[in-house]
C-alpha cells in the first residue's frame, strides 16, 4: 500500500486490492479516517500508517456501506476508545440490519477477484456507525474542520462526501471512480448526475478530489464523469419511454457491457416504480 500526503495533514492510503482509497486528515485534537478498507489485516495496516503521522484520537467516517469502505470499522474503533463512526443513516441501516448478507456478498466478490481475501471478509465483525449524518455535519478536529455532506443518491442511497475545508480537498467516495467504470450494483443512475452536479457546484477549479477508487484527481475529471453519467441517464429515460430492450440501451452506453446493463436495469425499475 502507498500512503501519500496530498495536502498539509491530508494523507491517502491506496490499497491495491480493488484499488480502494482510505483518507487520513490530521487536526490539532483528532484524526479523521475516511473509509476503513476490507479486512482486519488491511485495517491494521491503515492504523499503523495513521499512527506514523499522528497519535491523536480517531474519528471514523464511512462514505457508504460497501465492505471495502466499512469492514475495517471494528479494528480501527477498538484502537481508540470512544471512537465515533459517522455515516449517512442509510449506511447505518444496511450495516446494522444486514451484516450476514453483506459478508456473503463481500465473500462472493472477493472469491471472484481476490480469493485470498474471501475468508477474511467472511470473518469480519461488522460494526455499524453510531453517529448519523442526514444532510450536513461539520467535524471540528482542532484547528480545522471536515464537512460531511449527503448530496443525494448516486452510487448508493447513502453516499457521503467529506471536505477538508482549509485545503480544498474533497473525499468523494464512490460517487467518483478513476481507472474503472462506476459500479451500479446498488446505484441510482437517474439520480447520480444530479448528485454529482451538486458536488461540482460546491467546489472550485482547484479542488482536489479523492475518489473511492483510483488515483487522486481534479475537477475536470469529475465534470467529465458527470457528463457521462448524464448521458447514461438520458439513454435510460429515452429507452424506457420508447419501450426499447434494456440490452439495446446498454449497448449505447460507455461504461462497459456489464455495468451498463446493470445501470439500465436499475433505471428501468425506478421508472416503473419498482425501486
Amino acid at each position: 500500500m502507498t500512503f501519500t500526503e496530498i495536502a498539509a495533514g491530508v494523507h491517502v492510503l491506496r490499497q491495491p486490492h480493488f484499488d480502494v482509497n482510505a483518507t487520513v486528515v490530521v487536526g490539532g485534537e483528532a484524526v479523521v479516517v475516511v473509509d476503513t478498507l476490507s479486512t482486519v489485516g488491511q485495517a491494521e495496516e491503515l492504523l499503523a500508517a495513521t499512527r506514523r503521522v499522528s497519535p491523536l484520537p480517531l474519528v471514523l467516517v464511512n462514505t457508504h456501506h460497501h465492505f471495502d469502505h466499512t469492514f475495517g470499522n471494528a479494528t480501527l474503533a477498538a484502537a481508540s476508545p470512544g471512537t465515533a463512526i459517522w455515516a449517512h443513516e442509510a449506511v447505518v441501516t444496511e450495516l446494522r440490519e444486514h451484516p450476514e448478507r453483506l459478508r456473503r456478498e463481500a465473500y462472493d466478490e472477493c472469491l471472484a477477484a481476490h480469493p485470498e481475501l474471501a475468508e477474511e471478509v467472511l470473518a469480519v465483525t461488522v460494526v455499524p456507525p453510531d453517529r448519523l449524518v442526514h444532510s450536513l455535519t461539520v467535524l471540528d478536529i482542532g484547528g480545522r474542520t471536515v464537512t460531511l455532506r449527503h448530496l443525494g443518491r448516486g452510487h448508493t442511497e447513502g453516499d457521503l462526501v467529506a471536505r477538508v475545508d482549509d485545503v480544498d480537498v474533497v473525499v468523494a467516495g464512490d460517487l467518483v471512480e478513476v481507472g474503472a467504470p462506476p459500479c451500479f450494483d446498488d446505484a441510482y443512475p437517474l439520480d447520480w448526475p444530479e448528485t454529482l452536479a451538486a458536488l461540482i457546484a460546491d467546489t472550485g477549479p482547484g479542488t482536489v478530489f479523492v475518489p473511492g477508487h483510483g488515483a487522486v484527481t481534479d475537477a475536470g475529471f469529475v465534470r467529465a464523469q458527470h457528463a457521462e453519467l448524464t448521458e447514461l441517464a438520458w439513454l435510460i429515460r429515452d429507452g424506457h419511454l420508447d419501450g426499447a430492450p434494456m440490452e439495446a440501451v446498454a449497448a449505447r452506453a460507455t461504461f462497459g457491457p456489464t455495468q451498463s446493463l446493470i445501470a439500465v436495469r436499475r433505471g428501468y425499475a425506478e421508472l416503473a416504480g419498482l425501486s
